[in-house]
């Protein structure tokens, strides 16, 4: 059997470093914020020379730029997920499951994302442009359901309504990202979904209508 062709093998060595320095920058940039960071500090949260980290990335913008279309691209996907899975007959205690579980999910996975999209404005500009469109899309898929929760609702009442259930979340997750795995966790978790569940619970159809819930 013949060996592996260099090129093929150092192209894996390479993408193998980048993550072990992508990793080392997100443990970073938890710990200190974006702003503090430096690239001594991420080279030697990977364990490697200053040298071999500029060997990837020019400077720590490229490191921070290179990370957040990463997460934004998973954070993207889970948009989808997330929002696929939203099914209006089903209980608003269970929608919210539905649709909370992957942010969470995704979030408790990569703390890094929220340190470094809300963590500093000094982040750099790509970040904070795309983020934002990321933020939009999130708002305009929870103005839907909002749409579908009440349909009597304005355009602007939707927005409002959208914008405060999003920053109920975001809120909701600095605390879940803040308590230690474990029963504390799932205990902020819960009472993350019980506050979005008491905020939207007067905008849920079937109870507008005097129905019960199905």
């Amino acid at each position: 059997m013949s060996e592996e062709p260099a090129p093929r093998r150092r192209q894996a060595r390479g993408e193998r470093r980048i993550a072990q320095l992508l990793q080392a920058a997100a443990s970073v940039f938890c710990r200190t914020g974006y702003a503090a960071a430096s690239t001594n500090a991420i080279a030697r949260e990977a364990k490697v020379s200053p040298g071999t980290l500029y060997q990837y990335f020019p400077n720590k913008e490229a490191i921070a730029v290179e990370l957040g279309d990463r997460l934004l691209q998973e954070m993207r996907e889970t948009q989808g997920l997330a929002f696929d899975r939203a099914d209006l007959e089903l209980p608003l205690p269970e929608l919210v499951d539905a649709v909370l579980e992957p942010v969470i999910e995704f979030n408790c996975r990569n703390p890094a994302f929220l340190a470094l999209m809300h963590g500093s404005g000094d982040v750099p500009g790509r970040i904070a442009e795309e983020h934002e469109a990321v933020h939009e899309s999130m708002l305009t898929r929870v103005g839907g359901l909002i749409e579908a929760m009440a349909p009597g609702l304005d355009a602007g009442e939707r927005r409002w309504i959208a914008a405060m259930a999003l920053g109920i979340v975001k809120a909701g997750l600095d605390l879940v990202l803040a308590a230690p795995e474990g029963a504390e966790r799932d205990g902020t978790v819960a009472e993350l979904k019980r506050a979005l569940v008491r905020y939207l619970d007067p905008l849920y159809t079937p109870r507008r209508l005097g129905a019960p819930h199905r």
